[in-house]
């Protein structure tokens, strides 16, 4: 039985930004374009493992990516998820939804409503406007 965390080591990532506590990656995922994950470098399972000054490193990650991506992308709603049911690593979704979506206004792992409105991302612009983000801090 193979017990590798799968978000432990970074394998067919496109990361778009990283420090020695976590990296930021663009998720492929034709439906949801701009849909980032930040992951936390250490396998921990939930944010209260971590210290205090980890949590808000973190937490400052995701605002920062969701920042980003408004700026950039313009979406209706931003949607922010720490599940880890299916890989019990501390990482965080961060997912630009659109009216036109397969799903929206449902989660996005709902049934479809409907075909995905074709939309193109910048994923430059996307990735400089959080390395910005993240290196000016």
């Amino acid at each position: 039985m193979n017990n590798v965390c799968p978000l432990c080591v970074a394998a067919d990532e496109k990361i778009l930004w990283q420090d020695d506590r976590a990296r930021v990656i663009l998720v492929d995922e034709v439906d949801y374009p701009g849909f980032c994950r930040v992951i936390w470098q250490t396998h921990v399972a939930e944010m209260s493992d971590l210290p205090a000054a980890d949590r808000d490193h973190l937490m400052n990650l995701v605002f920062a990516v969701e920042t980003a991506q408004r700026q950039v992308l313009e979406p209706d709603k931003i949607n922010l998820a720490a599940l880890g049911n299916q890989v019990p690593h501390l990482h965080w979704h961060i997912i630009p939804r659109f009216r036109g979506d397969a799903t929206f206004p449902d989660a996005i792992w709902a049934p479809p409503r409907r075909r995905s409105a074709a939309r193109a991302v910048d994923t430059e612009a996307l990735t400089r406007e959080i390395r910005l983000r993240l290196n000016g801090r």
